[in-house]
C-alpha cells in the first residue's frame, strides 16, 4: 500500500486526527486525555495518512520549539493497518518534509519501537524514562536529507555499529551532517586530525553541544584534538577554547610536531566503529563508515603515533584565564 499524505494546521484539521488518536493512544495504550491533548498542538503541523480509498489510516505531528531541531510526535497507525509500512512511509515523508529546513529532528519512542525508528535513522540519545506510564527513549537524526536519501537502501542507516555501507560525499552540507552523526553517537572517545579547526565546521553551536555530551558522559570519556595550526583559534575566538578550559581533562588540544611523519589527510575516529576520512584538507570531499572495521583500526594508529609526538599549544597556554 502507497498512502497519501495531507498537512493541517490544528485549526483546521478534520476530525479523522483526532479519532485516530483517541483509538491508538487512549483507548488502546490507555494514556491519560488531559496528557493527549496539549497546547503543542496549536503550533503543530499534523499530517494525515490515507489510502487509495481517502480513508484516514494514520497521523503525527511536527512541529518546531527552536528553528534548528523539528520534533516528530503522537504518531499512530490504525491497529487494522499495521504491518503494511504505513509508519515508515509516514517517517519518510516527514523527513522529505525537513531536509533542509531541520539540522536534526527529535522524537520520544517508545521502548519497543526502537528498532524501527533506528531503521529510518534515528540514534538513541537518552536513558529509559516513563512517560504516561510507558517506558520511553529520546531519540534523533542528525542528518534529514540523507535518512531520507538513505530509507529503502540501507537497513540502518547512520546507525553507529549498524550501517554497514560507506557514505560518500562531496558537499559541505553532507560532510557535516556525518560528522554531527557520528558525533552524536560517540559514548567515550571522538578524535578530531586536521590542519585547523575551521570556524564553519568546527565551531558550530551543535558540534559544539554534540562535543560537549561526549566529554561528559563518563570519567573516561576522551577527546583529542589534534591539529598543525592553532592561531585563528585565538584570533577568530573560536569557542570550543572555553569548552576545553572547563572540562580540560575530558577534551585535550596538540599541535602536530612537524619533524615526525604525518598524515596527510584529516580524519574523524569515533568510538570503536565510526571514521570519517577526507580527501584533502581543504576540499568537502571523502567518504564516512558507521562501522569502519580495519580501515578504523589503521587511522586510530596512525593518530596514536603523531598524538604522541604533538606538543600542547602555546597559543592558547598564553591566554589570559
Amino acid at each position: 500500500m502507497t498512502p497519501r499524505f495531507r498537512k493541517y494546521s490544528w485549526q483546521l484539521a478534520p476530525s479523522s486526527i483526532r479519532d485516530i488518536r483517541q483509538r491508538v493512544f487512549i483507548d488502546e495504550q490507555n494514556v491519560p486525555p488531559e496528557l493527549e491533548w496539549d497546547d503543542t498542538d496549536e503550533i503543530a503541523d499534523h499530517y494525515l495518512a490515507v489510502d487509495e480509498n481517502n480513508q484516514p489510516i494514520a497521523t503525527a505531528r511536527l512541529f518546531s520549539a527552536l528553528e534548528e531541531t523539528g520534533y516528530i510526535g503522537r504518531m499512530a497507525v490504525l491497529p487494522e493497518f499495521r504491518g503494511r509500512g504505513i509508519g515508515e512511509a509516514l517517517i519518510h515523508h516527514l523527513l522529505k518534509e525537513s531536509a533542509g529546513r531541520y539540522q536534526e529532528l527529535k522524537l520520544s519512542a517508545q521502548q519497543h519501537a526502537i528498532g524501527f525508528y533506528q531503521r529510518c535513522g534515528f540514534h538513541v540519545c537518552s536513558s529509559l524514562y516513563e512517560d504516561a506510564g510507558i517506558p520511553h527513549l529520546d531519540m534523533r537524526c542528525l542528518a534529514p536529507a540523507l535518512a531520507h536519501g538513505a530509507l529503502g537502501h540501507r537497513a540502518q542507516p547512520l546507525i553507529l555499529g549498524a550501517d554497514t555501507e560507506s557514505w560518500l560525499f562531496d558537499q559541505e552540507r553532507s560532510l557535516l551532517e556525518l560528522m554531527d552523526s557520528l558525533a552524536g553517537q560517540a559514548r567515550q572517545r571522538l578524535w578530531v586530525y586536521d590542519r585547523m579547526l575551521d570556524h564553519n565546521r568546527y565551531d558550530r553551536h551543535q558540534l559544539r553541544e554534540l562535543i560537549s555530551a561526549v566529554a561528559r558522559q563518563h570519567r573516561l570519556s576522551e577527546v583529542r584534538l589534534l591539529i598543525h595550526d592553532d592561531k585563528p583559534l585565538v584570533q577568530k575566538r573560536h569557542r570550543l577554547i572555553e569548552l576545553m578550559r572547563r572540562l580540560p581533562s575530558r577534551i585535550e588540544l596538540r599541535i602536530i610536531n612537524e619533524d615526525y611523519p604525518q598524515e596527510d589527510q584529516p580524519f574523524i575516529v569515533v568510538d570503536r566503529d565510526g571514521l570519517l576520512c577526507r580527501h584533502d584538507f581543504n576540499k568537502p570531499e571523502g567518504f564516512a563508515n558507521f562501522t569502519a572495521g580495519r580501515r578504523l583500526k589503521l587511522k586510530e594508529e596512525v593518530f596514536q603515533r603523531m598524538w604522541e609526538t604533538a606538543q600542547p599549544s602555546l597559543e592558547l597556554r598564553e591566554l589570559p584565564i
